[in-house]
């Protein structure tokens, strides 16, 4: 078996494990304020952090191309509590647009 195929199965039995682990937590530590606050925002930074990261960097260089604009678009889109479907149809006319001017 090859080393890649180990790691995705140790990767795996981690990860069940880790979901498991989190189903054995008492309720009263889940309600507690803090503790509570924390879970509702942890997926917002993961979700921030994981769109910067693929708007603004192609591999180890930061890069502003096409993908900026679309990323801008979108949140005034999303500003202006545009649907879901626009903003997603907006940011890729915008990026599909600059890319075919030869911008990223």
């Amino acid at each position: 078996m090859s080393t890649l195929w180990v790691a995705v199965i140790a990767a795996s039995v981690l990860s069940f494990a880790q979901k498991w682990v989190g189903y054995q937590a008492p309720p009263d530590v889940l309600e507690r304020p803090r503790i509570a606050r924390i879970t509702t925002m942890l997926p917002i930074a993961l979700l921030g952090a994981l769109v910067a990261t693929q708007a603004a960097t192609s591999g180890p260089e930061i890069v502003l191309d096409a993908r900026v604009a679309a990323l801008g678009v979108a949140a005034v889109l999303l500003m202006l509590r545009a649907p879901f479907l626009v903003v997603v149809i907006g940011a890729a006319v915008v990026a599909a647009g600059l890319r075919a001017l030869g911008w990223g």
